[in-house]
């Protein structure tokens, strides 16, 4: 407390009591809950979610088998160690941050106030997903703002739309970093969506999205169409012009992550005496929402070598 979270502290003689104890779990699980949604903005996979790799500070340590989508896979887990559970698998990150969240609360138990000062703090974990979740889908979506109603509610929901896009994405082995880079520069406007022609030369400039190019045809086309033409709508709901919708989404949606394929090109370089790669991935990454005009190859699918290539699919905890 006095040297990560002083503010907590009353005055800087003060000694931490059950109260700081409860506010110091509150504001690492908030925090916690932030990392977490970041992570699965970027299609960041830890890999290695232990209760001892967590931060309290609410930082990413313990690098390891980490990685980032390719094909959109909520199952996927870079770790060879966990590829049999999964348990640390992509779409697992936030129930597996609460559960690391409620260790720690455990652990405190001696210095709170009984069971309901923990039950606090778990709840104060959920409603921070819970925001920094509809942020996460409103910025990568292009939306003032995610609409989830109450509880039987009859107001618009957006929850449908993230829903039915996510579908989608598993439908097919679909990129999720070049996909969500790339709906930022699709139009909205209604005589697009209007004109059969128009959006359907539209939905196919997302093909570059796909591993397989030719999946974009049949139902997977026709779900992508009727997608996009519902986002279209929605996003025309809030009144935003179309460049400043793009800069909006362009600051939540990177162009440049980096993929394992790309690190183990850069290493196999460097094993050989030549660590400019290494130099020019780390420059890239420095700039990840930038477009970088001449480095677009580090942007690129994964070439189809290192789909089973060892350091380039998965990882060891040794790696």
């Amino acid at each position: 407390v006095k040297a990560h979270y002083p503010h907590l502290l009353a005055h800087a003689a003060a000694e931490p009591d059950a109260k700081t104890y409860a506010r110091l779990l509150t504001e690492v699980a908030e925090r916690t809950a932030k990392m977490v949604a970041d992570w699965m903005r970027i299609g960041f996979v830890h890999g290695v979610m232990n209760t001892d790799n967590m931060s309290i500070l609410g930082l990413t340590i313990d690098y390891g088998p980490y990685g980032w989508l390719e094909g959109y896979d909520p199952a996927w887990t870079p770790n060879t160690t966990d590829a049999t559970g999964r348990r640390y698998r992509f779409g697992a990150q936030p129930r597996v941050a609460a559960w690391n969240v409620a260790c720690l609360v455990d652990a405190f138990s001696p210095l709170l106030d009984g069971e309901e000062a923990q039950s606090d703090v778990m709840e104060a974990f959920g409603a921070a997903w819970s925001r920094s979740e509809r942020l996460m889908y409103s910025s990568k979506l292009g939306l003032l703002e995610m609409r989830v109603p109450e509880e039987g509610s009859t107001s618009p929901s957006d929850v449908p739309l993230v829903e039915e896009l996510f579908r989608v994405l598993q439908s097919a082995e679909i990129d999720m970093t070049i996909f969500f880079r790339r709906l930022a520069d699709v139009p909205n406007e209604e005589h697009v969506w209007s004109d059969l022609l128009a959006r359907e030369k539209v939905t196919r400039e997302l093909g570059e999205a796909f591993y397989d190019p030719t999946a974009l045809s049949g139902a997977v086309l026709d779900a992508l169409d009727a997608w996009l033409s519902t986002w279209a709508a929605r996003t025309r709901s809030d009144g935003l012009s179309h460049e400043e919708r793009k800069r909006r989404m362009n600051l939540a949606n990177p162009k440049y992550v980096l993929r394992n394929w790309l690190a183990q090109v850069a290493i196999d370089a460097a094993s050989e005496g030549d660590s400019s790669e290494i130099e020019t991935l780390l420059d890239v990454l420095r700039r990840p929402y930038d477009e970088q005009p001449g480095r677009e190859r580090y942007a690129e699918k994964r070439p189809e070598w290192a789909r089973h290539r060892v350091g380039c699919s998965m990882l060891s905890c040794s790696s």
